[in-house]
């Protein structure tokens, strides 16, 4: 594939909703602002998991670090386990556990950073799954695991489940396939851009009180929509690998 044909379909592939403050690096465009609140959401994430693993005790106290990280390890191998199956589940814990961490603490720090009152030449701030790019790519690599999942599994013949239980639903099964990504990366950039839109608009009428209980709200969603994406992206991969 030439140059051409990369620009080609980099430029097809890139998607924009809003302003953006771009990167241009070799000619080829990206969404600064993004990547820089992923670092952060990245950041974050590398923090907590320094200071929980940084000391361990075999009893840790009842509010450290260390008993946050062992709570949501074993949330993640629960989530895996009900959702993949008994006996495949053990390989996809770090991906699930990855694509959960990082939609959760991307969606609360939209909740609880005001980004978009952090000024930049050119568009604004915002949590990294309210960019509709963010929310694509990862509703692709769960589409592409469960693929891959699939056929390590059982090989070619996993291709057969788009003929069962009957033939005539072919072109069904394969449209499936199309819109399990697009629901994903939709309903999670729709919840995410709704409600720091609704919060910055609040902010900005009634900067005290008013927002508080929306932000509060905005909180539990964030979090919901962290676990609905998981557990979706779990029950895709366990419905690859599941032998009926």
């Amino acid at each position: 594939m030439n140059l051409i044909s990369i620009k080609f379909f980099y430029q097809l592939s890139e998607l924009s909703v809003g302003q953006h403050y771009y990167w241009s690096i070799n000619n080829f465009q990206f969404h600064g602002q993004v990547l820089m609140t992923s670092w952060f959401v990245l950041f974050t994430i590398m923090l907590i998991t320094f200071f929980g693993n940084s000391n361990l005790k075999k009893i840790p106290k009842s509010r450290s670090f260390q008993n946050l990280t062992e709570y949501v390890t074993e949330f993640i191998y629960d989530l895996s386990k009900t959702q993949v199956g008994d006996h495949d589940y053990i390989n996809w814990v770090s991906f699930l556990g990855t694509v959960f961490l990082f939609i959760f603490i991307s969606n609360w720090s939209g909740a609880l950073i005001p980004w978009k009152f952090i000024e930049l030449p050119s568009g604004e701030l915002a949590a990294p799954t309210n960019d509709i790019n963010t929310t694509v790519a990862l509703a692709l690599l769960t589409s592409l695991s469960y693929f891959f999942a699939g056929i390590s599994k059982k090989g070619f013949s996993y291709f057969k489940r788009y003929i069962q239980p009957a033939a005539f639903l072919l072109p069904i099964n394969i449209l499936e396939d199309f819109t399990k990504p697009l629901s994903l990366s939709f309903r999670l950039f729709g919840n995410i851009l709704a409600d720091e839109l609704v919060v910055a608009v609040l902010l900005s009428l009634v900067p005290l009180f008013i927002p508080i209980p929306l932000m509060l709200l905005g909180l539990f969603t964030s979090a919901i929509q962290a676990l609905v994406f998981s557990t979706l992206a779990g029950a895709y991969i366990g419905e690859s690998v599941e032998d009926h």
